[in-house]
């Protein structure tokens, strides 16, 4: 299942505020940039419970509903890919996700590469001496925060350019 991640600036929105998201089988990270789309923080984690053919739960819901109190314009979603660019199931959660806010909300979804952000997220959080148990309920945003800074580095690289 090869699918290729968008490339930042392509069709960009203009400024505000993105949301990053990191979707994982148990847990959904989420990241927010400020209105300048410079920085990404920490938002949020949420529980996942939509399976593949549940009605929208409580994480579509929730994910909703800080994308309108962020006013985002633009939605980051990870799409996880082994080192040699190809999808592993979890790029099929990653998609089913993306579609779901795709088809409730008006503001584009993206999907951004996002190898090895979890692991640069469990390095940097053990670097500063978080342990992995008290860790996981902050993994999910910390990887959600290395998805939408690498990508809000690539769109201002890109802008730059043009």
């Amino acid at each position: 299942m090869n699918m290729q991640p968008d490339t930042p600036g392509v069709d960009d929105p203009g400024p505000g505020r993105r949301i990053g998201i990191d979707v994982g089988t148990v847990r959904i990270g989420v990241a927010s940039s400020d209105r300048g789309a410079v920085l990404a923080t920490p938002v949020e984690t949420v529980a996942r419970v939509t399976g593949f053919k549940d009605r929208d739960g409580e994480d579509i819901e929730r994910l909703l509903e800080i994308i309108r109190e962020y006013e985002a314009v633009e939605v980051v979603v990870g799409l996880p890919r082994n080192l040699d660019g190809n999808g592993s199931t979890s790029v099929k959660h990653a998609k089913e996700i993306a579609f779901r806010i795709r088809r409730r909300s008006d503001v584009p979804v993206r999907m951004a590469d996002e190898r090895l952000t979890t692991v640069a997220a469990t390095q940097s959080l053990r670097a500063s001496g978080v342990t992995e148990r008290a860790g996981r309920a902050v993994i999910d945003q910390a990887a959600a925060v290395e998805i939408l800074q690498s990508w809000l580095d690539g769109r201002n690289n890109y802008l730059k350019e043009k």
